[in-house]
């Protein structure tokens, strides 16, 4: 059996290294080969591109990189086409996965893609695209498989890994103890991104956010996990700035250490705020994009909310700042009204962790159980 994988990015290199774990357990000496990093390697890919190769974020950014883009996916289609896998599954990634399954598909060869798309959020007109382009659709939120359901795509529900991995209990005293927090002493966690350009957009607003919630509560101390050192160094840079009254300190790493820890976070928009969810951290969410991707996303955005937890609860657990909206005045009554309300906080988490359950299922074993199911029913059992 030979498994072809693309993943573009670091969450979907994670979700793509638990999947060749599993497909391997159903296929002993199958070969896996494509785009993947470090989860994905380890794993048993081999892969032909770096991962930062595919790693572009925003529809500006995505055109600056664009023709290198293009010519990975038609050597990689060149490749493929000419020496066909057994399947082919895209994992995340969909505007450089999908249209490369497409022409893949053309030719025979199963395809899959781990991890719906934002069909049902925006740009809705990809629904024609996903048809022509994958067998099956796997999911990692239950709202997704009912979409596809009603919109005639073969998809299943799987669950999320990182429901899977994190306890569905949270020691928060455990954490604590680790941050040596003391009693009486308030914990905020801050995750402005895991990217520069996130970074400098949210962390002046963030830390303005943090001085004026301290000038309130001067016991309170704010933790920022570092995603990387050269992050760290940014942040730390950043905190060097303008005096603050804030007590700010930065750690390696750690971000859901810091969020079992915290008594509540202020994070940015994607992963983190999945991550504060399942560690029943209750938060508030604020991102800024470039604004014209902000303005081509608005024209077609079909969905009340961002934060997942809010779009899986269908109403606002996780209150909201997108654009100008983020801005420390803005924010700073909501993390207040987090702070100030110990109930408030332990009906957030109880909620929290009825939407985690939902979501551990052994995500990595069903998504291959689901490859596996599929191309048992073309006839390839082996390969």
């Amino acid at each position: 059996m030979r498994i072809a994988l693309v993943a573009g990015e670091p969450s979907g290199d994670y979700l793509g290294g638990g999947l060749i774990r599993a497909l391997s357990g159903h296929y002993p000496g199958a070969t896996f080969e494509g785009i993947g990093g470090s989860h994905m390697t380890a794993a048993g890919l081999e892969t032909f591109h770096p991962l930062d190769a595919l790693s572009v974020m925003g529809v500006v950014e995505v055109l600056r990189h664009l023709p290198r883009l293009l010519a990975i996916r038609r050597e990689l289609r060149r490749r493929w086409m000419s020496d066909p896998p057994d399947v082919f599954i895209g994992v995340d990634a969909p505007d450089f996965n999908l249209g490369l399954a497409r022409s893949l598909r053309a030719t025979g060869i199963p395809t899959l893609q781990y991890v719906s798309p934002t069909v049902w959020a925006w740009r809705s007109g990809r629904i024609r695209l996903i048809r022509q382009a994958v067998d099956r659709m796997l999911c990692i939120y239950p709202f997704e498989d009912e979409f596809f359901a009603r919109s005639g795509v073969d998809s299943r529900f799987v669950g999320h890994p990182l429901a899977d991995e994190i306890a569905l209990n949270t020691d928060h005293a455990a954490a604590r103890e680790s941050f040596r927090v003391q009693s009486g002493e308030t914990m905020v966690a801050l995750l402005p991104g895991s990217r520069s350009s996130e970074i400098q957009r949210l962390l002046p607003v963030f830390l303005e956010v943090a001085g004026r919630v301290a000038a309130v509560h001067p016991e309170s101390r704010f933790v920022i996990p570092a995603a990387t050192p050269a992050l760290q160094t940014m942040i730390e840079h950043g905190i060097d700035g303008p005096p603050r009254a804030a007590r700010v300190e930065v750690t390696p790493g750690q971000s859901r250490q810091v969020l079992a820890a915290a008594d509540a976070g202020l994070i940015a928009s994607g992963t983190a705020t999945l991550e504060a969810m399942l560690l029943k951290c209750p938060s508030v969410m604020a991102y800024r994009v470039n604004a014209m991707t902000a303005m081509l996303a608005r024209r077609s955005l079909r969905i009340p909310f961002f934060a997942m937890p809010n779009l899986m609860a269908g109403e606002m657990l996780m209150p909201e700042f997108v654009q100008d909206e983020a801005n420390a005045e803005a924010i700073t009554p909501a993390v207040l009204s987090l702070l100030e309300a110990p109930r408030k906080r332990r009906e957030i988490a109880e909620r929290f962790a009825e939407l985690h359950a939902r979501l551990r299922l052994n995500a990595s074993e069903q998504a291959a159980t689901a490859v596996a199911s599929l191309l048992a029913s073309r006839g390839r059992l082996d390969g």
